[in-house]
């Protein structure tokens, strides 16, 4: 079993920086994919970044690329989602996600992952 558990939402001004982390814990592989997925009210989850773990490669939803940074400590077990210039339609509860291998014609998909978290709340006002 692989337990996720976000924090480091909040309410923020726009044009704030936050950073999200996702705790995982339990069995890990090596080519598994880690991700972050948004759902605003009234709207579908949506993807946002994603990480292939053994090459360390990172992915982003086009539309906020340049905002985005997405990392992993291995040794503390967690992903960390640096979003900056937030703005008000990034408000959203934001989800961790992980599934046991990273598929590229998938990754962007909530059906491709088995594990997800239960959120964390972001806030950002005009």
């Amino acid at each position: 079993q692989v337990q996720l558990v976000e924090s480091g939402g909040g309410l923020v001004q726009a044009g704030d920086s936050l950073r999200l982390s996702c705790i995982i814990s339990g069995r890990t592989l090596d080519n598994s994919a880690m991700a972050w997925f948004r759902q605003a009210p009234g709207k579908e989850r949506e993807f946002v970044a994603a990480l292939k773990r053994g090459s360390g490669s990172v992915y982003y939803a086009d539309s906020m690329e340049d905002r985005l940074t997405l990392s992993r400590d291995n040794d503390k077990n967690t992903l960390y989602l640096q979003m900056d210039n937030l703005r008000p339609e990034d408000t959203a509860v934001y989800y961790c996600a992980a599934h046991w291998h990273f598929n590229k014609d998938y990754y962007r998909e909530t059906s491709h992952y088995t594990y997800w978290g239960q959120g964390t709340e972001v806030t950002v006002t005009s």
